[in-house]
């Protein structure tokens, strides 16, 4: 049993017959007990783990990239996220300084990566953490990226419930050194320019600080636990992965037979004769190499639209008797029983994550009902329209640099794409909602 794995199938010694070693997820986002913090080398202070390991994150993402539905419908929910992009409407700002400068922070932030990883983050840990840099004397925000959420850690909150630090670092390393890990100042989410502000004023020497973006939640803790967590309590994550690993024992212990090849008593004996081979061990041998000699014209890639010829006659009763006749055997089916059952495990994720199964194409087989296109648009209109509350969110973070910039009369939008109609002549178009 030593060599035995985890998620995997293995044969019992004796028995025709597999068992397989799989995993519960019942346990990720949701540990018992209170988190303990941890303390960090170098005197750098604490932080809250994630998880008893201070390793949930990546476990929850090894799950999401084990399940090929998971990671589709994620992938899917931070491109609609994204819409158009994230982008700075500078159209009503009288000047041109202010104008300038806005244009010339888009151009050098890489918008685009910055507003995409925030959506993943927020799809995958309902929280998003930016990083804000201010140029030497504290006057202007002049850069703008992403820490990825997984690797961000909070330090314990104050008396006023207020967290004053992340903490970012490779947290998948079980020791770290002082130098691997940065400590940031946290600004206060609920007031996040009045906080900026008064640290400038009171002439802070930190130049980088951590927004971040939390998704409200009922069970408030220092790590939200996302909607799809759900999956991993109800048995369907863990469904769906028995579902696919029954499926491969069924075909390593029961392979099915594709072709049925007959051969006349008459057909062997022939060819001992013409050949002479009057020894049985040779016979047999010659018996083994002719049956190979059949397979590989069924099964070689080289062999494929040749035909083979046999001599039949008719008998006096009118039936055909043949030397060789093959006959296909339909095997569609082979590994069908649970046809039913995988379609209903990819819904229930479909329907956890939010997302239509039309959208993503996940439902195996042909049969099912299809949306049709005009089903299908306005399928991705709603998906669109549900991201409101996530970007609203967001924009705290383009809001804050605007305001404290001063460039009053620039606002951040992320145009929306809407599908159209081929009346239209256009397959889609930005709409920019306020």
């Amino acid at each position: 049993m030593s060599s035995y794995s985890f998620a995997s199938i293995e044969e019992i010694p004796g028995y025709r017959a597999s068992v397989a070693f799989t995993e519960t997820a019942a346990a990720v986002y949701r540990e018992d007990g209170v988190a303990v913090p941890i303390p960090l080398p170098g005197g750098k202070g604490e932080i809250i783990p994630w998880g008893a390991s201070n390793r949930m994150p990546f476990e929850v993402l090894d799950r999401i990239e084990a399940d090929e539905t998971m990671s589709a419908c994620m992938e899917f929910q931070s491109e609609v996220f994204y819409g158009a992009g994230l982008q700075f409407d500078t159209s009503a700002e009288k000047s041109a300084q202010s104008r300038r400068q806005a244009e010339e922070f888009a151009d050098d932030s890489d918008l685009s990566s910055f507003w995409l990883g925030i959506g993943e983050d927020l799809k995958h840990f309902a929280f998003a953490v930016a990083l804000l840099t201010l140029n030497a004397d504290g006057s202007r925000i002049v850069a703008l990226s992403r820490l990825e959420a997984c690797y961000c850690r909070f330090a314990p909150a104050a008396p006023d419930g207020r967290i004053p630090a992340v903490c970012y670092a490779n947290w998948r390393h079980p020791s770290l050194s002082a130098d691997e890990i940065e400590v940031i100042p946290m600004l206060d989410p609920r007031r996040p320019f009045h906080d900026l502000t008064d640290r400038m004023k009171r002439h802070s020497a930190d130049r980088r600080f951590a927004l971040v973006v939390r998704m409200p939640k009922v069970d408030s803790t220092y790590y939200p636990i996302p909607t799809y967590a759900s999956l991993f309590r109800s048995k369907w994550y863990d469904i769906k992965r028995l579902i696919a690993v029954a499926k491969e024992a069924k075909l390593r212990n029961s392979a099915p037979i594709k072709y049925h090849i007959q051969v006349s008593e008459k057909y062997f004996p022939r060819i001992f004769k013409a050949e002479g081979i009057t020894d049985p061990a040779k016979q047999q041998l010659r018996v083994i190499e002719e049956k190979k000699r059949m397979v590989e014209f069924l099964t070689g890639a080289h062999n494929s639209g040749k035909a083979w010829f046999s001599i039949s006659y008719v008998t006096p009763d009118g039936k055909t008797q043949s030397d060789v006749t093959i006959t296909r055997i339909e095997s569609a089916k082979e590994g069908g029983d649970w046809e039913t059952d995988i379609q209903e495990a990819i819904n229930m994720v479909c329907f956890a994550l939010r997302v239509h199964s039309n959208l993503v194409g996940s439902v195996p087989g042909k049969s099912q009902s299809n949306n049709s296109g005009s089903d299908k648009r306005e399928l991705y209109t709603i998906a669109q329209a549900l991201q409101k509350p996530y970007r609203d969110l967001a924009f705290a973070v383009p809001r804050l640099i605007c305001r404290y910039n001063g460039w009053r009369g620039v606002r951040p939008v992320c145009p929306f794409i809407q599908l159209t109609t081929l009346d239209e002549h256009a397959d889609a178009r930005s709409v920019d909602i306020p």
